[in-house]
């Protein structure tokens, strides 16, 4: 199998941890954390726009009701 594109760092160092046999507990408690990390990844770029653009809750009613 070749690949198109490397690994990144990430999927290697998730590779490395799927070498271990996690309980159900563990792999729920592994599987929150991620998304926990993403989650507020995306929220903390989504503060950059809203200062960045000046947006407000009005702007985001706006957007509510835009019809498309």
């Amino acid at each position: 199998m070749v690949l198109e594109q490397p690994l990144s760092n990430l999927q290697l160092e998730l590779l490395k941890m799927y070498s271990h046999d996690l309980n159900d507990k563990d792999l729920i408690a592994v599987q929150r954390l991620l998304a926990n990390f993403f989650a507020e990844r995306a929220t903390k770029q989504m503060d950059t726009l809203w200062d960045k653009n000046s947006w407000s809750n009005e702007t985001m009613d706006a957007w509510l009701s835009e019809r498309s």
